[in-house]
């Protein structure tokens, strides 16, 4: 059952017996989608990030968390903690439009979704506007690491279950920090509760 606002997530453990270690989000994403079933202990990578501290000594946090089903025009894919598609190249962050769907609080040093929770049953969608200029974007840039990117008038944030979008060119698309290709389109489902992990 996801979490409901203000309620308890989580519970400190031993460390389980033959656990198995993900270094990063695509590591765990990878090995979710393969059918693992040992315990996964998340060591690394956004999600880790967005479940805070790790416990103390030998003892570990079990959570139940939500995934991201992504389908894009190459497939089908599982996402851990977020998707991004803008412009291919260095320039795609300053022009076009831009769209991270997340299931973690973080993409890397910034604060992207301070709402965003990982067993909520919901993703956080985070839009930039394809007329947003690039003052106004290195303004929001420069804020990203606190959060306080928004509000903003060419940003729109939203909470989705399952969402599809597309648009006239292709953008490249990241899942968990990962190439995946070039898509018109990008559809993305939440799988609530779909795995429990370890940090």
């Amino acid at each position: 059952m996801t979490v409901r606002p203000g309620g308890a997530w989580g519970e400190r453990v031993p460390l389980p017996a033959g656990a198995v270690s993900a270094a990063s989000d695509a590591e765990l994403a990878r090995l979710l989608a393969a059918g693992e079933r040992r315990p996964l202990v998340v060591r690394g990578g956004d999600l880790r990030r967005t479940l805070g501290q790790p416990a103390p000594g030998d003892e570990v946090v079990r959570v139940p968390i939500d995934l991201l089903r992504v389908t894009t025009d190459g497939g089908e894919h599982v996402a851990a903690a977020h998707v991004v598609a803008r412009r291919a190249g260095p320039l795609g962050w300053w022009c076009g439009p831009l769209v991270a769907v997340v299931n973690a609080e973080h993409i890397g040093r910034w604060d992207v979704a301070p709402r965003a929770h990982p067993n909520d049953g919901r993703a956080d969608v985070v839009e930039v506007s394809a007329a947003m200029g690039r003052r106004a974007r290195w303004q929001a840039w420069r804020r990203l690491p606190s959060g306080t990117h928004a509000p903003h008038p060419a940003i729109t944030m939203r909470r989705i279950r399952d969402e599809r979008l597309e648009w006239d060119e292709p953008l490249a698309v990241w899942i968990d920090g990962v190439l995946v290709g070039r898509s018109r389109s990008l559809a993305v489902a939440v799988l609530p509760d779909a795995a429990t992990i370890y940090a």
